[in-house]
């Protein structure tokens, strides 16, 4: 089992997040089966924005498109956070591109020039995904009534930590850099940077750090197959658009806008 260079628990989680604007409560867990789950509960219950749902495990923690998070005990950061941003329910999905340029920029505080975003909310290490985000909303009446940002960061696992079906696709910053790192540092970086990009999306929304998210995607001019439920799309990337989707030119040059898949970069 990775080591932990720090106590992590409820007290020393407040005494690190106190000070961040952006928190206004700590609900920590030592095990959850998600934390997306627990803060959707808290939010039907009336809990106000900035109310943070941490654990130290998941048991059935929760990716996109229903895929499992591998989420083992005293190694990496499991974070949902509850938001209730003044925004139409159509923009609640750019909050993933937001909350993934903050975790790129926390990944390159420790991992300068190995990361990239994956479109639209895989933040890879050196190619390997090191973090998931989940969003979800709820909204009633044209109104949006909260957003949970979930984030999974993989910190201290090893190799041989992962299921072996993950072992030659996923990574951690402990993998990356050859060292453990205190959780507690790192989740009050990520709250810092999630602040600064969340007030900024507010004001301006996606194309107010569009140009920032761009320096890690390098999907431009990329050519990328598009799986989403039974459909498949071919193109180049010719853009990535002020409301976050790709632009993509088919080989028959008709251009499409891809608002939801996944998406895999392919040979020329």
């Amino acid at each position: 089992m990775a080591a932990d260079p720090g106590e992590f628990n409820r007290v020393t989680l407040l005494e690190c997040l106190k000070q961040r604007p952006i928190i206004t409560d700590v609900h920590y867990y030592e095990e959850v089966d998600s934390t997306n789950t627990m803060a959707c509960r808290l939010a039907l219950g009336g809990a106000r924005e900035g109310e943070v749902v941490v654990a130290d495990a998941q048991i059935k923690g929760r990716g996109r498109l229903n895929r499992a998070w591998q989420s083992p005990h005293g190694m990496n950061l499991y974070t949902s956070t509850i938001l209730r941003p003044k925004i139409e329910p159509a923009v609640a999905p750019q909050m993933t591109l937001m909350a993934g340029l903050a975790v790129a920029d926390l990944f390159s505080l420790f991992c300068p020039g190995s990361v990239s975003i994956k479109w639209p909310n895989d933040v890879l290490l050196k190619g390997r995904k090191a973090c998931g985000i989940l969003t979800e909303m709820k909204s009633a009446a044209g109104s949006l009534e909260f957003v949970i940002l979930g984030i999974g960061l993989n910190i201290n696992m090893n190799r041989e930590d992962f299921d072996p079906s993950l072992r030659e696709t996923a990574t951690s910053l402990k993998m990356e850099t050859g060292k453990a790192w205190n959780r507690l540092d790192v989740i009050s970086k990520q709250f810092d940077l999630l602040e600064k990009w969340y007030k900024i999306f507010l004001k301006e929304g996606f194309s107010g750090l569009r140009k920032d998210w761009m320096r890690y995607a390098d999907i431009l001019g990329k050519r990328i197959r598009v799986a989403y439920k039974d459909e498949f799309q071919t193109g180049i990337v010719t853009g990535i658009d002020e409301d976050g989707t790709i632009l993509m030119q088919d080989e028959s040059g008709a251009s499409h806008r891809v608002i939801a898949g996944d998406v895999h970069l392919l040979g020329r």
